[in-house]
């Protein structure tokens, strides 16, 4: 009994690649869906935010949290930069809108009483610098704006230099690094 070998016709050529582009074309449709509203990737720039992150760092951010809660105090958050709204910058949540903030002996103060809730505003020391960091000054946060200031207070260029932040210009939540995995384990959640 001879077996018969057929060749594939044209037609069936032609509709398994009409169905590995269209596989690739929804693949590309739906990571650009989750790019752009649910989570992206960025990359840390400076030592702005040291010691929670480091140059190079690579952190996921979700960008729907805020659609669902408010921000809160301590959040580590990435926005437009009001100078530059194109440019994204990654800062942590100090104040939001009717909260007074005060750099005090190296101690952050809002609403006049010293931030300690989390560990990172104990263990930091505050510089006054800049327009809105003097020493002795009280700055009113405007209604819907924040003010966000960098981990590494020494060498961050933050609310104390550029004012507040519209909250309208927030673009998420920093979750978590995701890289470097070798050879400086860096991958954790972040707080």
């Amino acid at each position: 009994m001879a077996t018969e070998t057929t060749k594939p016709s044209a037609t069936t050529k032609k509709s398994a690649l009409r169905e590995n582009v269209e596989s690739l074309v929804w693949a590309i449709g739906l990571a650009l869906i989750i790019r752009t509203f649910i989570i992206a990737p960025f990359k840390i720039p400076s030592g702005s935010m040291r010691p929670t992150l480091i140059e190079r760092d690579r952190i996921l951010v979700s960008k729907f949290t805020y659609r669902f809660q408010l921000p809160q105090r301590g959040d580590i958050v990435v926005f437009r930069y009001p100078e530059n709204p194109k440019r994204p910058f990654i800062k942590r949540l100090v104040a939001l809108g009717g909260d007074t903030v005060e750099i005090r002996e190296g101690h952050l103060y809002v609403n006049g009483q010293a931030l300690e809730r989390l560990e990172i505003f104990r263990q930091n020391k505050y510089f006054n610098q800049g327009p809105y960091g003097q020493p002795g000054q009280v700055v009113q946060v405007p209604a819907d704006q924040l003010f966000v200031l960098g981990d590494n207070s020494i060498s961050s260029h933050d609310s104390r230099f550029w004012g507040f932040v519209p909250r309208k210009y927030l673009i998420g939540k920093a979750l978590c690094i995701f890289w470097p995995v070798w050879p400086h384990y860096r991958l954790r959640v972040l707080r």
